[in-house]
């Protein structure tokens, strides 16, 4: 399969958001650039920055979107959170209700979230976060509901933004994708500068 690897900023949308919000969509963006269609196999946050890919035909699409959904690929995410966290992991079920908030909830859908301790931060902990299921907001919801919500998060956390961190301080480091000769094609966007000088500012 043929695809595009992406380094998305944070504050700029994976696909189109809502009719008012006038910023375009990496989406749109990356079509542009390459002159051709992509198609979206997955997404991040607005607010995330990181890594994220488009597949460049409609096969490459169907494949990829299959081994998102069979959780074949590998997310590795950077998470800089409020309070002192350690090793742990989430598995509430999650659901998503009409304002958009996501939420644990019975009625929910399985979701799983595990993490371990990267570097002690002043107030906080850098985390790294491997999701093994890609609900909505499922890192933000699961590590707020551990008492230990996202720096910058303007959505969940008691005081918001969080800890008052300029950006979200949530990234999507590393991606492990299904090679078609079955060995893990390693992808990896490390962080960019605006995430890097709120993890020197809390050292």
């Amino acid at each position: 399969w043929t695809f595009a690897a992406v380094a998305k900023a944070a504050g700029v949308p994976s696909v189109p958001a809502r009719a008012d919000d006038p910023r375009p969509p990496l989406s749109v963006l990356v079509s542009e650039h390459l002159k051709a269609k992509t198609w979206v196999v997955h997404r991040l946050d607005a607010a995330t920055s990181g890594i994220i890919i488009f597949a460049k035909d409609r096969e490459s699409h169907k494949r990829l979107s299959q081994a998102f959904e069979e959780r074949a690929v590998a997310k590795t995410y950077l998470a800089a959170v409020l309070g002192t966290a350690v090793d742990g992991a989430c598995e509430a079920p999650l659901k998503t209700f009409g304002s958009g908030r996501v939420g644990a909830s019975p009625e929910g859908k399985p979701s799983s979230t595990a993490w371990t301790v990267r570097e002690p931060l002043r107030g906080g902990t850098l985390l790294e976060v491997c999701p093994k299921t890609g609900r909505r907001h499922q890192i933000r919801v699961h590590l707020n509901i551990m008492g230990h919500p996202v720096l910058g998060d303007k959505r969940y956390g008691r005081d918001r933004p969080v800890g008052g961190a300029p950006r979200l301080m949530l990234h999507a480091w590393k991606l492990e994708v299904p090679n078609t000769d079955r060995t893990p094609l390693r992808l990896e966007v490390p962080p960019p500068a605006d995430f890097e000088a709120v993890l020197t500012a809390l050292r």
